[in-house]
This record gives structure tokens, sequence and C-alpha cells, in this order.
């Protein structure tokens, strides 16, 4: 049960956690913009304070705003926390055996187990696909993959940092079957999400000069 202290940390996480370059100034520049899309980088290893209930919806609202042609919300999201991680974690080993058998050694198995306890929160996100004359699968997966971004650069802009992980386990029938995902469906991305003590890196200039084709 919480009490009236937690309510009160509660709320100064969340006050201090929503400060952000996109927020804090009434008026952004497109170059500070840029520049804070391109800031954004992966971090593993995640702790406390870790957004809460409010702050995950206000992040799945930019979430859903992602392409989607014909609007058929192609994407779902579940939200792991507390002791529910430990359940996602007997997923993952159950998985993981079904693939090695016998040959997972006990560190392995450990190793496993506790792979959702690397961040206080993980919000998996998993497709809905829907039957469209127009709208291919893979186009419904893309409107996932975007959905992705969106929420994790609101979860940045909340003052959260985030790490996207899949992994050989994600698809696996164990992991699919814990998230009620159908056999046609996908598991896209674990957002593994909370805060880091450690400084941001610098991301390395990528020469996008290969990349790009004017016609």
């Amino acid at each position: 049960m919480s009490t009236s202290k937690d309510k009160k940390d509660q709320e100064d996480n969340q006050k201090d956690n929503t400060e952000s370059p996109i927020v804090t100034n009434s008026q952004v520049t497109d170059e500070q913009l840029i520049n804070w899309i391109k800031s954004r980088r992966s971090i593993g290893n995640l702790t406390i304070p870790a957004p809460t209930e409010n702050q995950i919806k206000v992040a799945i609202d930019c979430a859903v705003t992602a392409p989607d042609h014909k609007k058929l919300q192609p994407w779902r999201f579940i939200i792991t926390q507390g002791n529910a991680r430990h359940e996602l974690g007997r997923a993952f080993l159950a998985a993981a055996e079904a693939q090695e058998g016998e040959t997972l050694s006990e560190k392995a198995r450990q190793k496993t187990y506790n792979m959702p306890l690397r961040a206080p929160v993980i919000i998996t996100v998993v497709t809905h696909m829907q039957a469209h004359k127009k709208v291919p699968p893979f186009e419904q997966m893309l409107s996932a993959g975007a959905a992705v971004q969106n929420l994790i650069l609101a979860l940045k802009a909340q003052g959260f940092s985030t790490v996207w992980r899949t992994g050989l386990l994600c698809n696996e029938p164990a992991v699919k079957d814990y998230f009620n995902v159908g056999p046609d469906d996908y598991v896209t991305a674990f957002v593994y999400t909370g805060s880091s003590p450690c400084d941001m890196p610098t991301r390395k200039p990528i020469d996008i000069e290969p990349l790009v084709h004017f016609e």
C-alpha cells in the first residue's frame, strides 16, 4: 500500500524527470530540436526513478502518432514493472530452455532469468496485424517500429533513458505466449526505461554521404 511519503516521492520524481530541452524552453529552434534528436543514445543497466503511469501514457500517446496507413493501429503496448519482471524472466528462461535444452548452464539460466531486472520498467511493443488489401504486413511492421521510436523520444523528453532490446528469444513461443501474441504477430521491442547515473556518451558523427542518393 502506498504511503503519503511514497506519493510525495513519486510526485517529486515526476517533477524532476519532466524537465527536458523540449518542454522547458518556450521556443525551441529547429537546430536545437534536431540536435536534441541526434543526442538520443541507448543506455543499459537502468535504475529508479522510473516513469510514472501518467508519464508512460504520455509517451504512448506520442507513440501512436506514428505513420499508420488506413489507421489500423497495428501495435499494442504492455508495461512490465515490479514483481511482474520476474514472471517475464521465467518466460525468457522457458524460451531459452526450449532452444538449448540440457545444454543450458546454471550461469546462463540465471543470466536469462535476470534479464528483465536490468531496468525498473519494460514497455513491450507487439504487433497487432490487421487483414487489409491495401496495407501489407510489412507496412504494419514498419508502423510498429515507428511507434517504438516515438515512444523512446517521448520518454527522453520526460527525462528518462532507454534501450531498445529484442534478442533471439523475443519471438520464441514461450515469450509470445506470455504476451498473448498470435502466430502472425511479433514482439518488436522491449523498451527498457528508467534513469541512468552515467553521463550521456557523445555520439560519434556518422557520415551520411555513402547512404544518400539524390536523383
